[in-house]
């Protein structure tokens, strides 16, 4: 059944709502339309309802004033009515927004059950408490709603802000009705902010603090005197707001860009704030408190009539108001308190209410997330359109909002130039010449400009005009390219083309993922912001200025010949999410229908999406793969081919993990990825690693010796004949003659176990080097330790020596992604392994008390998977498990290893949110591969057992076991 005509529990039938390709305003959700007729005059009738409860609640409490009680049993009853009457409404109110009401009535009806509250109790305090019956001018009291609550927008936990207005100062009868009033409130478990001033002080406070005059702006009187609410109305209308309207704007931008850098900097996060964060109704507030002082309005149907805003970009206000709204109001009934950020685990249950459904390529809260951040860039969008109102109609020069009125006009390459800011003053000038909507931000780039507001709304009520046919024209694609493939880095601008909707009308299948987030604790950014955020990388590599951080890139991007292919290869990498199936695949024949309308050719064409289809390839080598294996070289040297495309792929896979998000990218695989780079280069060219194995052996021995020169002849054969083959193919020579030193101070104090801890500046790890007695599970035993002290292993190498010792070698990192430093770190890590060896460390034990994983993480899914390879080694059977993070993981996996009787030799560990993928290459006791196809059902059912944290169960749910080419592959 189709998103929309599917019944959320008691809630009426609403319209389809189909996600396209269009990005100049999000479709509206189901939940955010208008409800019907009858639901609103269920609304009318609890309204009514709620009215009638009122004058059953001051009958009560008339009574209760009326009987025999002291003052303590009074306020007693008198607190457990008015929790009824709150509780009722509450109720009835909750009840009206799981029936459809629109998020917009459901915050007005909380706000009028407050104002009844509140109105009530004042009335109680005056009239039976402390009874005034001709009271003095100082003793008049107005009750103000300030903040949301004032503006008549209250969520079902938000808190309740109180003006306490007076004439004068306090007097005794006053502070006894306030604090009365307050307490009992309180005791409501109302969450109330309150302030009591005079109108002298609020008109004195209001004129230094623009946090205080945003709350004067939007005050409503809830109940007592009438008079000095009016006064105070009136005086601040003349003495603060008259002639401060651009001061207050600049005030409230600023705070605007302060709360954004706060809340992140960026619309699309992974757990966006809804009230605070960019896009959110923070925001839209902002743009109408601007409103309210510059232009004096009090509805947005008012900036219509002005001319401010078009009647279709108020309903697109309003609209977003109600959808934000309606989701922060799930957010407070579900978690039951004023929960206003939107977290992994509501995202799946907000998404359900709202009527959002599973379709084909996206699931229902990848659906529900893209709307959000739909409707956040909705937000930007009408932030640009209304200052581009506001600097029409207000021809003054300001410091921040308005620096460049006044200033001399000019015209650069067909455009108006407006201060440092290219503008077009004529309304036709896109309908005239469709191409100028692409090739004005070329030449704001080329002339480093920004673009006028006022352009972008013209260009925001023109994008009908970006049809087929603009499409189609070459020099609109050629304008495009151009502004792609810009040297300087045009990132800022493409933004700029992308928030105001042209990006996705002009590149359709971009548009598709504008907004598209992926539900996961990997990748931080929708898709559309990530692609902008590698392309703005890759031209800053080229710019040399990462040099430092990316010194193999910077020293490659000059020598790449299919420079265009390369830009278009990182816009397209992506562009196949969200729609089902490989999403690499899909990309690539994007790539092979775009590139010739773009201007390619067909080589550049052909590469562009080769790298599209492979562009992950040069990652999964990396990372899952043993790189010093040759056989690993020579697979990935058979799908490059050729040093041209080695170049590309290594710099769009650099930008392409750089972009993922801050923490995504660290010095370990930057290591990884310039090894393999070199190692295939290597390959390709016939240097050493394209040698026998016996040249490479002997070659590495030969490096060692010329290292120790020092060492005595005998002392150095000796340590020469102990390693096998594998360990001389695994190391450079510097780790050879670390662990050559090593070794011989153990032999020489006759050490059972020597620790070593080396750090790895250009891998960003610290290396742990273990000596010792071969045992059995000594590899599951470290893991373990390791795990225990808080260090993550990423990359393992484990080594039988001829004397019978083991050398094992693990990289390690903390739980940030950084070097295991510190000696008091180490010194645990010293100790666990210590403990571990000597069995006087429960692992099970210590791993399963170590701390849960968060509550958000615990919301994804991850399908268990193990898939064996006999082809990616020649010498190993090559492992590979899939499954959810958690503590122990690796040890539990390494333990289910060692009971299957096979021999770990190296391992590599990779994480992706809340994924883990690790690779071990592995043999039997005899040292040979495994093929027996029973034995490998065996190790696939015992590690599935493993993965899930389980025992293995009865051989009757062994899965079936397909096997192709060596490959044997299990996915549930």
């Amino acid at each position: 059944m189709a998103e929309g005509e599917k019944k959320r529990a008691g809630s009426k039938k609403t319209g389809n709502n189909k996600t396209g390709t269009k990005t100049a305003g999000p479709s509206t959700p189901p939940s955010t339309r208008k409800t019907k007729t009858k639901a609103k005059t269920k609304t009318k009738t609890k309204t009514k309802r709620a009215t009638t409860s009122r004058d059953k609640l001051a009958a009560r409490l008339d009574k209760l004033a009326d009987g025999k009680l002291n003052s303590e049993q009074l306020r007693a009853k008198v607190l457990e009515c008015l929790r009824v009457f709150l509780d009722k409404g509450r109720g009835q109110v909750r009840d009206q927004f799981r029936d459809g009401t629109s998020a917009t009535e459901v915050m007005a009806a909380y706000c009028s059950l407050i104002d009844q509250l509140v109105g009530q109790i004042f009335d109680f305090i005056g009239a039976k408490v402390y009874p005034r019956p001709n009271p003095t001018t100082g003793e008049l009291v107005s009750i103000v709603a300030v903040g949301g609550y004032g503006r008549g927008e209250l969520a079902p936990h938000s808190d309740i802000d109180l003006l306490f207005l007076l004439p004068y100062k306090k007097t005794p009868h006053t502070e006894q009705v306030i604090e009365y009033m307050l307490y009992l409130l309180w005791d409501l478990g109302l969450k109330v902010g309150h302030a009591t001033r005079s109108i002298n002080d609020c008109i004195r406070l209001a004129k230094s603090d623009v946090t205080i005059s945003t709350s004067m702006l939007e005050a409503r009187r809830v109940c007592g005197d009438a008079d000095q609410f009016t006064q105070l109305r009136q005086r601040f209308t003349r003495q603060v707001m008259a002639g401060t309207e651009i001061k207050f704007v600049e005030a409230k931008l600023t705070e605007r860009d302060e709360r954004h850098r706060r809340m992140g900097g960026s619309r699309y996060v992974l757990e966006p704030n809804v009230k605070e964060g960019k896009g959110g109704l923070r925001d839209l507030h902002t743009l109408f408190w601007i409103a309210k002082y510059v232009y004096r309005v009090n509805k947005v149907s008012e900036m219509v009539e002005l001319g401010v805003l078009s009647a279709k970009e108020a309903d697109r206000f309003a609209k977003a108001r109600n959808f934000l709204s309606t989701v922060r109001c799930h957010l407070h009934l579900l978690t039951d308190r004023a929960e206003d950020r939107l977290t992994f685990n509501m995202q799946g249950e907000v998404g359900h209410l709202m009527g959002y459904t599973d379709h084909a390529g996206a699931i229902a809260v990848e659906r529900f997330m893209k709307h959000y951040f739909l409707y956040a860039k909705e937000v930007g969008d009408l932030t640009r359109i209304f200052c581009a109102a506001i600097e029409a109609q207000h021809r003054r020069k300001s410091r921040r909002f308005l620096p460049r009125l006044g200033l001399r006009q000019r015209t650069v390459e067909g455009f108006e130039v407006e201060g440092d800011r290219v503008t077009v003053t004529d309304a036709e000038a896109f309908t005239e010449d469709p191409v100028k909507l692409i090739s004005l931000f070329l030449v704001a780039h080329r002339n480093k400009l920004d673009i006028h507001p006022q352009a972008l709304r013209l260009i925001t009520r023109n994008l009908r005009l970006i049809d087929d046919d603009l499409r189609n024209d070459a020099d609109a694609n050629r304008a495009f390219m151009d502004l792609l493939t810009a040297k300087d880095d045009p990132e800022f601008m493409l933004r700029r083309m992308n928030e105001a909707g042209v990006f996705g009308r002009f590149i359709p299948e971009f548009g598709r993922v504008v907004a598209q987030m992926q539900h996961d604790m990997y990748h931080v950014y929708t898709v559309d912001e990530h692609t902008l955020f590698a392309l703005g990388i890759l031209h800053r590599i080229e710019c040399g200025e990462l040099e430092e951080e990316l010194p193999l890139s910077t020293e490659i991007i000059p020598k790449i010949q299919s420079r265009p292919g390369l830009y278009l290869a990182l816009l397209l990498h992506d562009i196949g999410k969200g729609r089902g199936g490989n999403h690499s695949e899909i990309g690539a024949e994007i790539a092979l229908r775009l590139g010739p309308r773009l201007g390619l050719s067909d080589e550049e064409t052909e590469t562009a999406s080769w790298l599209v289809r492979m562009h992950l390839a040069m990652s999964n080598m990396a990372f899952k793969r043993d790189i010093g294996d040759p056989q690993t070289v020579r697979d990935f040297v058979e799908i490059v081919q050729s040093p041209e495309r080695l170049r590309l792929l290594v710099l769009l896979t650099v930008a392409d993990i750089r972009a993922v998000g801050p923490k995504v990218w660290n010095g370990w695989k930057a290591a990884l990825l310039r090894d393999l780079y070199y190692f295939a280069e290597d390959m390709m060219s016939g240097g050493l690693m394209a040698e026998g194995r016996d040249q490479r052996v002997a070659a590495a021995k030969d490096a060692l010796r010329g290292e120790l020169s020092d060492w005595r002849p005998e002392d150095l054969n000796a340590h020469i004949t102990r390693g096998y083959p594998s360990y001389w193919l695994s190391f450079d020579t510097a780790i050879h003659a670390h662990h050559a030193r090593l070794i011989h101070r153990a032999e020489k104090a006759e050490a059972p176990l020597t620790i070593d801890f080396r750090v790895d500046d250009y891998r960003s790890v610290t290396d742990v080097t273990v000596y010792v007695a071969d045992q059995a599970g000594l590899f599951s035993l470290i893991a373990g330790a390791i795990a225990v002290a808080g260090g993550n292993i990423l990359d393992a190498k484990i080594f039988t020596l001829a004397n019978g010792m083991v050398l094992d070698s693990f990289s390690i990192q903390d739980a940030q992604g950084a070097s295991f430093l510190g000696t008091e770190h180490l010194e645990k890590l010293r100790r666990a392994i210590e403990n571990a060896l000597a069995g006087q460390l429960r692992l099970g034990q210590e791993i399963a008390e170590r701390q849960d994983a968060p509550a958000s993480a615990q919301v994804f899914t991850v399908t268990p998977r193990v898939l064996i390879d006999n082809d990616a080694s020649a010498s190993h059977s090559v492992i590979e498990v899939k499954g959810a993070d958690r503590p122990g993981f690796l040890y539990d996996i390494t333990r289910a290893l060692t009971e299957l009787n096979l021999q770990i030799s190296s391992a590599k560990i990779s994480t992706f949110g809340v994924s883990v993928i690790d690779v071990f290459y592995v043999k039997d006791l005899f040292g040979l591969k495994i093929t027996h196809e029973d034995k490998l059902a065996q190790i696939t059912k015992v590690l599935t057992a493993a993965l899930k944290g389980a025992d293995a169960g009865p051989a009757a749910d062994t899965k079936t076991v397909a096997k192709s080419n060596g490959r044997i592959a299990i996915a549930e």
